[in-house]
This record gives structure tokens, sequence and C-alpha cells, in this order.
């Protein structure tokens, strides 16, 4: 059985922005496209760059050190130099909370 853990309000998350969440010690980027919301590890596999301060366009999240950029929606790596993709998370909306599937 998932378990699934509040990790924010859906109002603290202004839509098409990120917000670095931390879960049982992990550093998890959340996002808000449009309303639907996203997770993935904040962390970028090429220098450990922070994910969540990245700039938003679309379904995609650019590393703010380097300039790989990911989808937000699944992980996968869309440009490099990020050699692999990062973690995704389920995400679901639970009246005014989002909860994380950990």
């Amino acid at each position: 059985m998932p378990e699934y853990v509040k990790v924010a309000q859906a109002s603290e998350l202004e839509p098409n922005h990120g917000k670095l969440v931390e879960v049982q010690g992990k550093k998890i980027a959340l996002f808000n496209l449009d309303g639907k919301f996203h997770a993935i590890d904040n962390t970028c596999t090429h220098r450990g760059g922070p994910l969540s301060e990245g700039e938003l366009e679309g379904d995609e999240v650019t590393c703010p050190w380097h300039g790989a950029r990911f989808k937000v929606s699944t992980g996968e790596v869309l440009s490099p130099p990020a050699p692999q993709r990062v973690g995704s998370y389920k995400v679901r909306v639970n009246g005014p909370d989002i909860e994380l599937e950990l």
C-alpha cells in the first residue's frame, strides 16, 4: 500500500513555479504546472544544482547551474550536461494539501 505524505498546501505554490520541500530526509522539487502538481528529485545529476530554483518553461525545468533540462512530469533528461534522469514522485491533491507517494 503506497504511503502518501503531506508536503505543502496547494495555495503555497503559484502556477508555473517550483518549490523545495524536504520529506523524510529527501530534497524534492515540487512544481505547479497550471494547477497540476509534479515532483522530482531536487538535485541535478550533473553537479547537484537545485532544480527547484531552475527556470520552468512548460513541462521543462532548466538547472540554474549548468543548463541541463529535465521533464518535470517524469524526471527524464532532455538536454546535457546531466548524464541521467532524476527520480520522480506520484503527487495527489487531497483537499487543500499536496501529498507525495513515498
